[in-house]
């Protein structure tokens, strides 16, 4: 893709992450939660976006669906087009940790490649990489979507963990072991994990 030529970045003369990261009294963070489609991640972030709440930490959920339907609904399943749909939510995601918001991401992002440049382009010391541990078994079960019966009787190409690869994360910040968790379980696992990290 094409760089854009005569952009001019405005970031130097608008209010910094500091600042709204005071006004917010929380530090910003992007919490990448991985795994594979039924795993419960937007479950999971849903119920953690509610419990920050409570506790007076404002964040926002992204979540692949919702994504796909609005700013990247040009794009299919390719290897290119995950990539730049990690890219893209990547970019976004760095633009409300600029705004001291905690982002809250859901996506399947198979790959540690493309996890890495998800990591890259927000900064390594603000990308807290979750992985929503939950066997394909049991996501297969789930169907919630009828994703994975569509995959089986060939109907949908390149679906991760039926005809694409998902590379678990080898060094994540988080590991959420979901069988024989409840979700509120769950949450709490990563609640713990992240409130040192954006209490201010």
């Amino acid at each position: 893709m094409k760089k854009q030529e005569n952009i001019f970045p405005i970031f130097d003369k608008i209010a910094g992450r500091t600042e709204k990261e005071q006004f917010l009294n929380q530090k910003s963070k992007v919490i990448w939660m991985t795994g594979l489609s039924g795993s419960g991640k937007t479950t999971i972030a849903i119920a953690l976006e509610k419990e920050l709440l409570k506790r007076g930490f404002f964040s926002q959920v992204l979540d692949g669906d919702n994504v796909r339907a609005g700013i990247n609904n040009n794009l299919g399943f390719s290897e290119e087009d995950r990539l730049e749909n990690i890219r893209r939510i990547a970019e976004v995601s760095k633009l409300f940790l600029n705004c001291g918001i905690i982002t809250i991401n859901c996506f399947v992002s198979p790959t540690n490649a493309i996890r890495n440049t998800a990591k890259e382009i927000i900064g390594a010391s603000d990308f807290i990489e979750v992985f929503i541990d939950t066997p394909i078994e049991i996501c297969e079960q789930r169907d919630v979507k009828g994703l994975y019966k569509k995959a089986r009787a060939g109907k949908i190409k390149d679906f991760t963990g039926i005809n694409a690869p998902f590379e678990a994360p080898t060094h994540a910040d988080i590991v959420v072991v979901t069988k024989n968790k409840t979700v509120e379980e769950s949450v709490t696992v990563v609640l713990n994990a992240i409130l040192p990290l954006i209490t201010y």
